[in-house]
């Protein structure tokens, strides 16, 4: 395991999950999210996203967290040994990310994410992004991770007990 490519609807444990793979095995680690966003929720422009990305892509060593653009998901996807897909059912990832809502109205840290970019102001936007990716982007994705089998590892997680399962296989170095 070196290029680790870590993909899923939000609010599903990416974050937990890659940071743990990067304490297990003390590959890099990089989020998607803080490449695409400025404080303030500034967009990045998509051309610097990508080329950030595209850099990461080209290292020998790396876990990666998120999404970006189309493209460099399918780059990380063929670049990558290690597929790791969060499939989880809709209301898990609504269930959790309103949870990460709450926590982060009541001052609580949050592991990973953009710097300067608070989550409390976002909360429909959120929402309607877990429906959004749900609905358009996961039947790419599933498709896109299905045609990497036998030529990658595969992990495709589709419970909180699959991932609960996953997480205590990883352990630190």
């Amino acid at each position: 395991m070196k290029r680790v490519a870590v993909l899923g609807n939000g609010g599903g444990g990416k974050s937990t999950l890659a940071q743990a793979v990067a304490a297990a095995t003390g590959l890099p680690w990089h989020e998607v999210d803080p490449i695409q966003y400025a404080p303030g929720w500034v967009v990045v422009p998509e051309d610097e996203v990508r080329a950030k990305i595209n850099a990461i892509i080209d290292g020998d060593q790396w876990i990666i967290d998120g999404f970006g653009p189309w493209d460099t998901i399918e780059a990380r996807c063929a670049r990558a040994d290690t597929l790791i897909f969060i499939d989880h059912p809709i209301w898990v990832h609504f269930w959790w990310a309103a949870e990460r809502q709450i926590a982060a109205a009541l001052g609580e840290e949050r592991l990973g994410g953009p710097d300067g970019c608070p989550l409390t102001t976002k909360t429909r936007d959120m929402f309607a992004t877990l429906w959004r990716v749900h609905e358009e982007l996961r039947p790419r994705l599933v498709e896109l991770v299905d045609q990497h089998r036998g030529q990658r590892h595969v992990h495709h997680i589709q419970s909180p007990e699959e991932l609960d399962q996953f997480l205590a296989g990883v352990a630190p170095r």
